[in-house]
């Protein structure tokens, strides 16, 4: 935290370029990518998706070939390149940076299940934010995982901020902070946040009555075994998955009473702070992200700083997008259309702007630093960095 971000990012940069491993004497691996298997719908429809069709045809490609120079200029270097079957494409970056655009769509939709809509989206807090889908994993789902990883680490080089709305609990656990058991419960799940919180506030046997009385109303405690008509609670708890387990051996057959209700408490407290920090997801994340870029680079980061140079803003700071715009072939900021144009994109709201934005350079989110900044030459822009507007084709101005 003493350290300015773009200090860091400056130090980061110079490992990163100082890592490469592949040269200009290799040509970039290419994968092949079937619009039409997304749209053909098979009954796997997940085996379908871009995120799987190019785990599968990378799977075979040494991680050392993914590991190029971080993009600059105007004709950036890509870890592959991209053919989409049936599309003629000019050029690598467009189809790239789409490319990284739809596996961030599908990785946030219901056709992969690696990531999990955090439970507290339900009651309107932190909606649209993921988590890692905890549950155990076959070898299958590890190498996805691995894959994930590696995606975070291309679009680092690649310098193509991704469009992931994932929980802080995630970019703490991917650089090795510690999970707070109050703040990052309350935003992954509030709602048993709010349940742990009454069980530890109990300051009686008659509130605990009341309030085992007032989940058996919600069809989520039993009766007791002493006495049939009370209500009680046993040593269960549903999972983020919606699966039922016990807190312990034999918790279906453990009542919660005024003695144990702390120790009832504590355990779905940690049930959940396992299931955040999903301990083999995780190892495989950073497994496939350590092969592209130095885990060591992760000690420098807090998870804010973290989440920033991979997923950039969720929102298009106008000012900064103007300062790095240029003006070709005789036109002027001060021309009258490009005051209209300006102007227009003043009153868009962020969700058009990067539909703005996308359309432009075919990336939602932009990066929020760029190396000429502070006065450097025209190559030392980050792509898709400068937008440049020109005077429209032909003489009738269409």
């Amino acid at each position: 935290g003493l350290i300015f971000y773009d200090t860091k990012v400056t130090v980061m940069n110079r490992v990163l370029n100082a890592t490469v491993q592949r040269t200009a004497d290799h040509a970039a691996p290419e994968i092949t990518l079937d619009p039409l298997e997304i749209v053909g719908g098979e009954i796997r429809s997940s085996e379908n998706s871009y995120f799987c069709q190019a785990a599968r045809q990378l799977a075979c490609v040494p991680s050392s070939q993914l590991c190029v120079k971080l993009a600059s200029g105007g004709d950036p270097t890509y870890a592959f390149n991209i053919r989409f079957t049936g599309e003629e494409v000019h050029g690598t970056s467009g189809s790239f940076r789409h490319f990284l655009w739809q596996v961030c769509k599908e990785l946030q939709s219901s056709s992969l299940s690696l990531l999990l809509l955090c439970p507290s989206s339900a009651v309107n807090k932190n909606k649209g934010k993921y988590i890692l889908t905890p549950s155990p994993i076959t070898y299958a789902e590890e190498q996805l995982f691995h894959f994930f990883g590696q995606l975070l680490g291309i679009a680092i080089r690649a310098d193509v901020p991704l469009p992931l709305d994932l929980l802080p609990s995630f970019w703490k656990t991917l650089v090795g902070e510690p999970l707070d058991p109050d703040v990052d419960l309350q935003e992954a799940d509030i709602l048993t946040y709010n349940y742990v919180k009454k069980f530890e506030n109990i300051n009686d046997e008659t509130e605990l009555e009341a309030l085992c009385a007032e989940i058996a109303s919600q069809h989520l405690a039993t009766e007791s075994p002493d006495c049939p008509n009370k209500p009680c609670c046993k040593f269960t708890y549903l999972t983020m998955t919606g699966e039922e387990v016990e807190l312990c051996p034999r918790g279906r057959h453990i009542p919660v009473g005024w003695e144990n209700k702390d120790v009832y408490a504590t355990a779905i407290r940690s049930l959940r702070m396992r299931e955040l920090q999903t301990p083999e997801c995780m190892t495989a994340v950073r497994a496939g992200l350590g092969s592209i870029i130095p885990l060591q680079l992760l000690t420098a980061l807090t998870p804010l700083e973290m989440e920033l140079r991979t997923c950039g803003l969720p929102y298009i700071n106008l000012e900064f997008l103007k300062a790095h715009t240029m003006y070709q072939v005789g036109l002027m900021e001060t021309d009258q259309h490009i005051e209209f144009f300006w102007s227009a994109l003043e009153m868009f709201t962020q969700e058009e702007l990067c539909k703005f934005i996308k359309f432009a350079c075919n990336q939602e989110r932009i990066p929020f630093t760029c190396p000429c900044k502070d006065g450097g030459p025209d190559t030392a822009h980050v792509p898709p960095y400068p937008m440049k507007i020109a005077p429209p084709d032909g003489a009738a101005g269409l």
